[in-house]
């Protein structure tokens, strides 16, 4: 295989992979636009195994938006969000994070749980005449604020009490945190000790998150992760078939629900025993699931008071925070290990993660993500100098050579094999390596896929503007600047390479910055970008090496002559 049929073929690979990701995405089903909070099925309370507890009696189905009807919701302001908490079974209905605007109306905040995606995080207790999240709870009276000299605040719910035994579940908000601490207080007044279990789960509709690009493929659905499976995502196809597979019992690990930039997870304490589970929900305004987990509560002795808690981290996938909480109890986090896989990197997570270490600090010396991005272009391309130097010397020997292939090919047009041995014998005298140019843009193809996953899943880089128009790089250029000046730089780029001796080659060469240009009109402008900044540097590389090239050997046929 020649110098040009490889870089073709690494070409169009590279082409099929963004093409893949482009059409997966653009056939997945659209969310429908709703002005009104859409009818949402609640879950009956999930069953333990016995294994774990003996069954108990599922209660019926009932609509989220019957129960909004029936329980107001409270809310509660921190200082990174405002929480809507149904008296129904303490679900968290809604979650408006401050620092995070909405997909489609930049002008109202990023909503995490919402009733049009038919998305809640609900918990309750499986046990007779104990509540679950189909329970009202009254609210105590209390701040629903966080004050500007305080630290944490509080709701407290309590449910109606059955048979001696009174339940109240607190919820505490933590400034500066997304992670919300949910604790179950059980007071037994009965003559009987109360054993129960309790579940902890998420629902959500399966279609795809408002606002994403049709042409950026992300992954939307439940995952699980324990230290013997490890990260397990759960496609909502599956799910819906009763064919899903993943780890259903451990001492540890965590159940949570993923989308671009953002997730809900649940984080039991390592230790416990614990039951995943993941359903089918029917009713509704479509097709849901719900993802969850079950532990055991202490048992409660007549007489006694216990408590007990899982916190539930709803928020951006901040890299640093995700970490934070990864951490065990004693280093400030809540051990939840593997937490900070749920930032998607694709297949090149090995290579993606520590380059998007180097982003993140160099955005802490510059303090702009767009600066950062054509910072860390500029070490990538620093780094890989000596490879590029070898593909564009190579490349260059081979448009000093070009008149002679061309007229070894009107010569031998008719004699494959042939021509193919005078070709060979013409490299060899001419001391060109065919595959030179080449091999070395394979070696950073990975690299370059790799840095495509690290800013596509950047949370860091939504809404963050760069200079004068780019005034969020997670979203396409609003007026197509950076990917019409990709495609001229490209089509600089294909005017310094060899021209092929195969016209259909020639065409093919032409074509493709006007194809990846269609592509790259509807990526996200962080990611043109850096395109655009390698570009550049690659045209200033290639253009140098090129001049030296091609100044020798016309010193070198002079001197001939």
């Amino acid at each position: 295989m020649d110098n040009r049929r490889l870089l073709l073929l690494l070409v169009f690979s590279f082409s099929l992979v963004m093409l893949w990701d482009a059409w997966q995405k653009f056939n997945q089903p659209k969310a429908l636009a709703s002005a009104a909070p859409a009818s949402t099925v609640q879950a009956p309370a999930p069953q333990p195994s016995a294994s774990l507890h003996a069954p108990i009696p599922v209660v019926p189905e009932t609509a989220v938006g019957d129960a909004m009807d029936k329980a107001a919701t409270v809310t509660v302001k921190t200082d990174l969000f405002i929480a809507h908490i149904s008296r129904q079974g303490g679900d968290i209905v809604r979650l408006d994070l401050h620092q995070y605007k909405d997909s489609t109306d930049k002008n109202r905040d990023f909503s995490l749980f919402e009733a049009k995606h038919q998305y809640v995080a609900q918990s309750g207790l499986i046990g007779d005449g104990l509540p679950n999240h189909k329970t009202v709870f009254s609210a105590v009276a209390g701040n629903r604020e966080l004050a500007p000299d305080a630290r944490t605040v509080e709701l407290r719910l309590e449910a109606p009490a059955s048979g001696g035994v009174k339940v109240a579940k607190v919820f505490t908000f933590t400034r500066g945190s997304y992670l919300v601490k949910v604790s179950h207080e059980i007071e037994n007044g009965s003559d009987k000790e109360v054993a129960a279990h309790a579940y902890f789960q998420l629902q959500r509709d399966t279609k795809a998150p408002d606002g994403e690009s049709s042409m950026v493929s992300t992954y939307t659905g439940p995952a699980v992760y324990t230290d013997q499976e490890k990260y397990q995502k759960v496609d909502f196809a599956d799910i819906e078939k009763g064919k899903a597979k993943f780890a259903v019992k451990a001492d540890n690990g965590w159940v949570a629900m993923v989308q671009h930039y953002f997730v809900a997870a649940w984080l039991p304490a390592p230790g416990l025993p614990r039951e995943f589970y993941m359903r089918r929900l029917e009713g509704g305004s479509g097709p849901a699931v719900a993802a969850g987990v079950i532990i055991p509560a202490p048992v409660a002795a007549p007489g006694s008071k216990i408590a007990f808690s899982v916190p539930i981290f709803a928020g951006p996938q901040i890299q640093v925070a995700l970490e934070q909480l990864a951490k065990p109890e004693s280093e400030g986090g809540v051990g939840a290990q593997g937490l900070p896989l749920v930032v998607d990197y694709g297949w090149l997570t090995i290579v993606a993660a520590p380059i998007f270490w180097c982003l993140e600090a160099i955005h802490r010396v510059v303090g702009n993500w767009g600066w950062a991005i054509v910072l860390l272009t500029i070490g990538i391309k620093l780094l890989f100098f000596p490879l590029s130097a070898a593909s564009y010397k190579s490349m260059a020997k081979m448009r000093t050579v070009t008149p002679r292939l061309m007229a070894l090919k009107e010569r031998y047009g008719d004699d494959r094999q042939k021509l193919n041995q005078e070709m060979m014998a013409l490299y060899k005298r001419e001391k060109i390596n065919p595959l030179g140019g080449c091999l070395p843009i394979a070696v950073q193809i990975p690299v370059f896929i790799a840095l495509y996953w690290a800013l596509l899943g950047a949370v860091e880089i939504r809404d963050a503007p760069w200079i004068l128009w780019i005034t969020d790089l997670s979203a396409q250029d609003p007026y197509y600047v950076l990917p019409v000046i990709m495609v001229v730089t490209m089509l600089i780029q294909t005017k310094l390479n060899p021209t092929p001796p195969d016209p259909i080659q020639a065409k093919v060469m032409m074509m493709m910055p006007f194809i990846f240009g269609a592509m790259f009109f509807f990526f996200p402008a962080g990611l043109v970008l850096y395109w655009v900044v390698n570009n550049i540097l690659s045209i200033a590389q290639q253009w140098q090496i090129t001049r030296m090239i091609e100044g020798g050997a016309k010193a070198a046929n002079d001197s001939k002559a």
